[in-house]
């Protein structure tokens, strides 16, 4: 099933499918959703950018200092990092980078 919304809902993340079902949920303390795609989201908690599955399984982690999530679509997301614009996987791994 995929991803086709993301609720940021009192104390809690909810993850919902296609049909409306809640398939996912994950506490809220200082987690802010950045974006989502049909197979993952991104969030950013504190220092850290994160990506996470529809059962909110960790996949992947960064560091978040100095960078913000521009976008996530895809099967991936990218940020800016001092200037730089980069795309990375969901696992967090850089696939290309282009500079400003």
């Amino acid at each position: 099933m995929a991803i086709s919304n993301i609720e940021n809902k009192e104390s809690q993340i909810l993850v919902y499918d296609e049909s409306s079902q809640c398939v996912g949920r994950m506490p809220n303390k200082r987690v802010e959703i950045a974006g989502f795609t049909s197979d993952f989201f991104v969030t950013v908690e504190g220092g850290w950018i994160r990506t996470y599955d529809q059962e909110c399984e960790r996949i992947g982690s960064m560091s978040a200092i100095g960078v913000s999530v521009r976008s996530v679509s895809g099967g991936n997301f990218t940020v800016s990092e001092a200037g730089d614009v980069r795309t990375y996987d969901r696992k967090c791994k850089e696939v290309r980078g282009r500079s400003n």
